[in-house]
């Protein structure tokens, strides 16, 4: 063989964009066929007018993960991505392009405007599309998807129209959130909630009996123009001859009445409450409840309207408050003001502050999907990770109110809901009528389209060309892939998209839509905040790309991910990855740069050491197995470091060395066969987590073979190789307790050196006394030499004579006792001076912190974690200095 040359530095750059396109071409990331079992994911589509986020990154970097893993593991692995239309989103970049123009969608029209769409839609595709390669996503490409594509179109109106067959679907008077700003209505899991600065106003409503007035405290005062009652509770004393009895409304000349609900909490305010049906939710359950009148005083834009009065028509929300304000202070009405903080509605894409408004809106009636969902969970048809996520699940589906899905948007899927401009007739179809089927007269298609969420819940099997048939006619993806195996997503869309896609897939399906439900966490700064442009804390995936490689941020995402946390980072977090993608890079380099003239030994035979390494390699597969399977990425990421740095690198790698550098040219050659076979099955055990560089690396390596695998094909790709095997009958118990054994014997050594101050370069004699393993360490002493950096060592299971021992300093662990001669290389005299220093100093150290532990004051006012980490401090003085103290005593 002749040495293989890598770059002297590793350098993503020069590779990863490479990589991805052989393993396009080769369509490794399409599955392969057979009758393995699948593993499918559906990848969350990201809204296709965004640019990836940490967020997207992070999310993606764990389907990524699985999808190899699975891969490798000879499972039919398929990933399906895809985008989403986003709605309010999108309509709002391209409203905001218009506006910079000149334009506003009205004037442009809807079919024009659609148009426009269309175009930021493909231009924004291909940027997120580039970035998800980027990140080194082995998706599926043939099988990409768009919520608004053809097929998804089809899929999205027989849900619509089976769901009105049902019965589940109705349109209806409600009073729902209103986004003035963007024009739409919004469902509850699309308000965001903020405590906001504002105020508690005191406010009189005289009665009309004469006995004076009543006092009432809102946060809204500019609602009363739209108040068709009070309420109190009825068994409030204050209020039980109130009760029947009517009150003027200031500013209206209208009277209202005064009712009893038990709804109004008593010890709240003053007890007695303004009641606005048309804008407040509780009020308008109250007002079901005692059939008051609605009284709508906004328009769609957030204006007042004439239900409010001539005065404040035209007013802004805010404006009519200030003006409200003023005519009930100069009325006389007004009572005080006082500051309070309270939560706010925001919509959740402008950030405007929502309005409950009365409208007529398409409805789902979600109770008896929301049954169906919790029956399936409590079957078990699905598992949460981490568990805890199931308490929100449960109490969200409990607690769920109606689904209002229609929006009054131009971007979306239209309602698929005509109306009779004669007859008034409404026809929901699965096809465009052509006419009025009770008149015959012409038919107008409902203006609104869809929520975006709508078409999102069917994700999982509208993707996979479900269509609603008969279950033979379906795709063959569908009846191949679904239900899909897990779904991979963040917690903060548990409401607005996990529950929902259940309970579609259990209505149209009558299965589930995965298995797996692995939740992971937000990605925040080092402080903890979420990462937002306001902050200016946001970091961008593709700039780390750039710097570091995707394979630093998938393993860096990796090793902070754990299971139920938030991952807090900053850019110096990625060198976590960094450093060691650049550690398997240059073990990787030594390991090839040495087979110049060697011969490839087939089925070489193993020494112990190898023997060893085997059964690491098999231990850390099992371990890392484990963990991908129970999403815990950061104990996979652990174990796949602790491995191939600490075992591979740092004992194996050395200890090949023996042979690597002996005469003997066919020991050469049969050892670096079995490195050369370790170094593929590590890269394999790696994969998922390293893609990039582990395949760039494995593309060098030439044909090898041991006892339990053929020779690799030539030209074959790392990302279809099998994952190495974890079973028990891989893993060798025996030999791992035997180098255990000469590990910590090796480390004693060494840090007996460094107590020292004895440097590598100086060999130093060894005696070891062993109650066990003596067979092994004596088989070994070379080994073990080398390692240790000895010139002579004796092994022995008798205990050392006091004159053999003259000149050694000495340390006994649990089955052995070492000897190291260090008299031979440093003046005995010297170094017993220097350890005599520094007992003293240890010796004041403990004392004053001892004295600092027993002060009262102190461990009362001090806080835990300090008395905590003082204890431990003086733990380890105290550990110091009676080693050195049996260092002075061994030496005597």
């Amino acid at each position: 063989m002749k040495s293989i040359e890598l770059e002297k530095a590793y350098n993503p750059k020069n590779f990863e964009d490479k990589i991805y396109a052989l393993w396009m071409e080769s369509g490794a990331f399409k599955p392969k066929a057979g009758d393995s079992v699948p593993y499918t994911i559906v990848i969350p589509p990201p809204n296709v007018t965004g640019i990836l986020h940490m967020g997207h990154a992070l999310n993606i970097t764990l389907q990524d993960i699985e999808m190899r893993f699975h891969r490798m593991r000879g499972e039919r692995a398929l990933w399906v991505p895809g985008t989403d239309h986003a709605g309010i989103a999108t309509q709002n970049v391209v409203e905001r392009k218009l506006k910079a123009r000149g334009l506003s969608r009205r004037e442009l029209g809807r079919e024009k405007f659609i148009e426009e769409t269309w175009k930021v839609k493909d231009e924004h595709h291909r940027i997120i599309s580039n970035q998800i390669k980027k990140i080194g996503a082995g998706v599926d490409w043939s099988r990409e998807r768009f919520t608004l594509d053809k097929g998804l179109s089809s899929a999205v109106r027989e849900i619509f129209v089976t769901l009105y067959e049902r019965g589940l679907i109705y349109k209806g008077e409600y009073l729902i959130n209103w986004c003035a700003s963007c024009g739409t209505a919004l469902a509850d899991d699309e308000v965001t909630h903020e405590e906001t600065q504002g105020a508690m106003y005191h406010i009189r409503y005289p009665r009309t009996d004469g006995a004076g007035f009543v006092e009432i405290a809102t946060t809204r005062p500019e609602t009363l123009l739209g108040d068709t009652a009070l309420a109190a509770h009825p068994d409030d004393e204050r209020y039980k001859d109130l009760v029947g009895k009517t009150v003027h409304l200031p500013l209206t000349g209208r009277d209202i009445p005064v009712v009893a609900d038990s709804y109004v909490d008593r010890e709240f305010g003053t007890g007695l409450v303004k009641i606005t049906p048309a804008h407040d939710p509780n009020d308008w359950e109250l007002g079901k409840r005692h059939k008051l009148p609605l009284i709508n005083i906004l328009t769609a834009e957030g204006r007042l309207n004439d239900a409010a009065g001539e005065k404040y028509r035209g007013l802004s929300v805010k404006e009519a408050r200030i003006v409200v304000l003023e005519d009930l202070k100069s009325g006389g009405f007004f009572i005080k003001e006082e500051p309070i903080v309270h939560s706010v509605g925001h919509c959740y894409r402008c950030h405007t502050v929502i309005e409950p408004f009365l409208s007529e809106q398409w409805f789902v009636k979600m109770k008896p999907l929301a049954e169906k969902a919790l029956a399936a969970w409590q079957r078990g048809d699905f598992v949460f990770y981490p568990k805890k996520w199931e308490n929100t699940y449960r109490h969200w589906l409990m607690n769920i109110r109606d689904w209002c899905i229609s929006r009054q948007l131009w971007w979306g899927h239209r309602i698929p809901a005509w109306y009779c401009k004669n007859c008034g007739e409404t026809v929901v179809s699965r096809e465009d009528p052509a006419s009025c089927p009770k008149c015959g007269g012409e038919m107008v298609q409902d203006h609104d389209v869809l929520d975006t969420w709508f078409s999102s819940w069917i994700w999982p099997f509208s993707v996979l060309g479900w269509t609603g048939k008969q279950s033979e006619q379906e795709s063959d993806d569908f009846k191949s892939f679904y239900p899909t195996t897990a779904l991979i997503t963040a917690y903060d869309i548990i409401f607005f998209w996990v529950s929902r896609m259940i309970m579609a897939g259990l209505e149209f399906t009558g299965k589930a839509p995965f298995r797996d439900i692995y939740i992971h966490g937000l990605v925040r700064d080092k402080q903890g905040r979420k990462m937002s442009k306001s902050l200016g804390n946001g970091i961008d995936p593709l700039e780390l790309v750039g710097e570091y490689g995707a394979d630093a941020l998938k393993f860096t995402f990796a090793f902070l991910c754990a299971q139920g946390q938030d991952i807090l980072i900053d850019k110096e977090s990625f060198k976590i990855g960094s450093k060691f993608a650049n550690k398997v890079w240059n073990a990787s380099r030594y390991i090839l740069m040495n087979l110049e003239g060697r011969e490839m030994v087939l089925n070489p035979p193993l020494l112990p050491v190898d023997k060893w390494i085997y059964s690491r390699l098999a231990h850390a597969a099992q371990t890392i197995t484990a963990a991908f399977e129970a999403y815990r990425y950061n104990d996979a990421a652990t174990a796949a470091q602790e491995f191939f740095r600490n075992d591979f690198c740092d004992w194996y790698l050395e200890a090949t060395k023996l042979s690597t550098r002996s005469e003997n040219e066919a020991e050469k050659d049969r050892a670096l066969s079995v490195l050369l076979d370790i170094l593929a099955e590590s890269l394999k055990l790696l994969h998922p987590l390293l893609p990039f560089v582990s395949e760039e690396i494995y593309r060098t390596l030439p044909k090898q073979g041991t006892e339990n695998r053929e020779p690799e094909e030539s030209g074959r790709l790392l990302i279809t190789s099998r994952y190495p095997s974890g079973s028990d009958e891989h893993i060798n118990r025996a030999i791992e307790e035997d180098f255990a054994f000469l590990q910590e014997i090796v480390r004693e050594i060494r840090t007996l050196r460094g107590e020292c101050a004895i440097g590598p370069e100086k060999k130093l004699r060894s005696l070891i006394s062993v109650e066990s393993h003596l067979e092994f360490l004596t088989e070994q002493r070379e080994l073990i030499k080398m390692l240790a950096s000895l010139s002579q060592l004796e092994v022995q299971s008798e205990t050392v004579r006091l004159e053999e021992r003259k000149g050694a300093v000495s340390i006994a662990g649990g089955a052995f006792e070492i000897f190291l001669f260090i008299g031979d290389a440093i003046d005995l005299t010297l170094l017993e001076s220097k350890w005599h220093k520094e007992i003293e100093k240890d010796t004041k150290f403990i004392s004053a912190l001892s004295a600092k532990l027993s002060n009262d004051n102190f461990l009362k006012n001090a806080p835990s974690d300090l008395v905590a980490h003082e204890k431990e401090k003086l733990e380890n003085v105290k550990n110091r200095a009676a080693k050195m103290e049996s260092y002075i005593k061994s030496l005597l």
